[in-house]
């Protein structure tokens, strides 16, 4: 009765009785490594970072990638976070308060996979009139906006943090 062939009708249920039994069952959730398969990662960090900042966490994992400890290399760097831990798998991100106030207010993706925007050195945005930084990636490696300026080079303008 499961197979077309076998009834005969057009109408039958084509399904094989392995995947009746399947029907019934709640999906599992996906695993770690299924959820570091994302169209654009760097976006997936900074929506982490800016999710665990509203629910005031102290810290946040992401997956661990080259790019993304050049990306939080910068934001410690630059005073926005406590301390970057990197482990096997994971980027541990120790996240940093003023008065019970998160130090990001406002995190921004520019290029993104469906519309990559480049700058030439001379082209590279002031962030929030000079009080955020801008990302890059570029020839010489992951930098900030004022780094990429002052070595005169340009790239792919990666976020924009405030």
């Amino acid at each position: 009765q499961f197979f077309r062939a076998a009834s005969g009708r057009s109408g039958a249920c084509s399904a094989r009785p392995r995947e009746v039994a399947a029907w019934g069952r709640q999906p599992r959730p996906p695993t770690s490594q299924e959820l570091s398969m994302l169209t654009d990662p760097i976006a997936d960090m900074l929506t982490r970072i800016r999710n665990a900042h509203l629910a005031l966490h102290k810290d946040v994992q992401v997956p661990r990638s080259k790019m993304k400890e050049a990306l939080a290399a910068i934001l410690k760097q630059e005073g926005y976070v406590e301390d970057v831990a990197g482990a096997e798998k994971n980027i541990t991100i120790a996240l940093r308060y003023e008065k019970g106030r998160p130090v990001i207010t406002g995190l921004k993706r520019v290029s993104t996979p469906g519309r990559r925007v480049y700058v030439g050195a001379h082209q590279i945005p002031r962030v929030q009139n000079g009080l955020g930084i801008c990302i890059l990636s570029t020839s010489s490696g992951v930098l900030d906006g004022m780094t990429a300026q002052e070595k005169k080079v340009g790239g792919e303008l990666l976020c924009e943090i405030w």
